[in-house]
């Protein structure tokens, strides 16, 4: 049985391996080298719970997520919202105006795309930010920088140059965390978010009509997004994420008309609201 492990995707010192030191201080992390051997980690008993990036403030969702999770066999039970603070990291000895190259993830440098242009510097993606700070401290190159967690730059030996050189200061990365049984909380015990998946019936209005039921209800629907299914074009998924519990009357007559108008409907997890959403406006409304 897996001993106090959290699975993340990626190398040490990503941001998933700091989102899960954050919120699981107590656990071994456990680097993956995909979203599936992530999930298969849990699956496999070799760890107790995923961490896994949802969505960014700035970069929009986070690629085949939304594809993975209905048939990743596990269960969202908590959420957890990451500021993310790129530093500028280097190998000792070079300095700011040495830098002629920068490598990292390609969201990571369009999210610092201000100070790269401003700086003239060439930006190369990498496949993710800590393995280009990996590659950086193996290289030595005197020229080149990576963008980076602090976290990475302790792990491979690297200073930081700059510190916050993101565009927004509101980049902030949501994460899912995964396990293999889902938890029951309370309707009563606090705020509470429903996470779910369906496809809508293949008649005029089944998107309208089956939203309908929120709207009547009074059920805030914070997240909505459509994905394709298949290569015809003609079949979408959509996930969402709503303010309350399924065993809400109003939540659950919502679900019940969602039900009637979808072909499948399934829910994906029912957990605590993160307290980053009553903390900043623009996110729910609990």
């Amino acid at each position: 049985m897996a001993q106090k492990k959290i699975a993340f995707q990626g190398v040490p010192g990503a941001y998933s391996d700091m989102a899960c030191r954050t919120v699981f201080p107590a656990y071994e992390t456990l680097p993956c080298s995909s979203f599936e051997d992530t999930f298969g980690a849990v699956v496999s008993d070799n760890a107790q719970f995923a961490m896994i990036p949802i969505d960014n403030s700035s970069a929009g969702r986070v690629a085949d997520i939304h594809h993975l999770l209905p048939s990743s066999g596990l269960h969202i039970i908590g959420e957890h919202f990451h500021k993310v603070e790129h530093q500028l990291l280097a190998p000792e000895g070079v300095t700011l105006e040495d830098v002629k190259i920068v490598r990292s993830h390609v969201h990571a440098l369009s999210q610092c795309r201000r100070m790269i242009k401003e700086r003239g510097w060439k930006a190369i993606v990498h496949a993710d930010t800590a393995g280009s700070a990996a590659e950086l401290a193996e290289k030595k190159s005197p020229n080149e920088a990576a963008i980076a967690s602090k976290l990475a730059g302790e792990i491979y030996g690297l200073k930081s140059l700059a510190s916050n050189i993101e565009d927004e200061a509101h980049n902030t990365t949501r994460f899912i965390i995964m396990a293999r049984d889902p938890i029951h909380p309370e309707p009563e015990t606090g705020p509470v978010v429903t996470s779910f998946v369906f496809r809508v019936r293949s008649v005029p209005a089944a998107l309208y009509k089956a939203l309908g039921g929120f709207a009547t209800n009074g059920v805030n629907l914070t997240k909505l997004e459509s994905y394709i299914l298949d290569g015809s074009f003609n079949v979408a998924q959509f996930y969402a994420d709503i303010e309350g519990h399924p065993d809400n009357r109003s939540v659950r007559l919502a679900l019940e008309e969602l039900s009637f108008f979808s072909r499948e409907v399934k829910i994906l997890g029912v957990y605590p609201a993160s307290p980053f959403r009553r903390q900043e406006n623009g996110i729910g409304g609990f």
